[in-house]
């Protein structure tokens, strides 16, 4: 497996930044959107259990439908392509045992195996301090995996910008999400910065190390 060196890995995260400007002409390579998609895919989440839907607006009409939903924001259809993450409003008793048959078939272990995994995992969900706000805490996962998919971008070069400035509902009308069991968190724009985005060459404005970093 070959690894950036870590001057390569902090050049990327300098570069990377909130595109807020795309060039609606260039297009992201078919086996490195690929990869993108298995970046969330295999994005990791607390006990496994991905309490997420991630929707892909390819529709052109639609998407200028979400940008109305935006705030106008001109990423949603300059962007190349468009990602909507979306979180599970709660979690059952049968979200825990998809997961339980899906471990069981992936790295085929009987399922009876399984069980004292999966009472653990209840009882975190339908008991402990997560029980109180799931809809929350499947949102963090969610956000997980919204951190790795901007990463592998960055690593392929390729330019995205998380958005949250959106109508969560108005986008839960459009995307028929309504009366599913998933809502709107959060969307990412996707593609290639526009040669002309001021943004690209602005200094990072971030705390100072002391202030944000501490060693006990």
């Amino acid at each position: 497996m070959s690894t950036l060196s870590p001057e390569q890995a902090l050049d990327l995260l300098q570069w990377r930044y909130a595109v807020k400007s795309f060039d609606s002409d260039k297009k992201i390579p078919d086996d490195a959107w690929e990869t993108l998609e298995q970046s969330l895919i295999l994005a990791p989440s607390s006990f496994g259990l991905q309490p997420w839907k991630f929707l892909i607006v390819d529709d052109k009409n639609l998407r200028v439908q979400l940008r109305d939903a935006s705030w106008n924001q001109a990423q949603v259809i300059e962007s190349d392509r468009y990602v909507v993450f979306a979180a599970l409003r709660t979690t059952t008793d049968e979200d825990v045992d998809r997961f339980m048959a899906r471990t069981s078939e992936v790295r085929g272990t009987p399922i009876e195996n399984l069980a004292g995994y999966r009472n653990v995992i209840a009882e975190f969900l339908l008991k402990g301090w997560a029980a109180k706000d799931l809809f929350g805490w499947n949102a963090r996962q969610t956000y997980i995996a919204l951190g790795q998919f901007m990463t592998a971008a960055a690593a392929m070069g390729i330019d995205t910008c998380p958005m949250e400035g959106i109508d969560m509902n108005g986008y839960d009308e459009l995307l028929g999400l309504k009366e599913t069991r998933y809502a709107t968190l959060c969307a990412c724009a996707v593609g290639y910065r526009a040669a002309d985005d001021k943004y690209a060459a602005a200094p990072k404005v971030r705390y100072a190390r002391d202030e944000v970093i501490e060693h006990r």
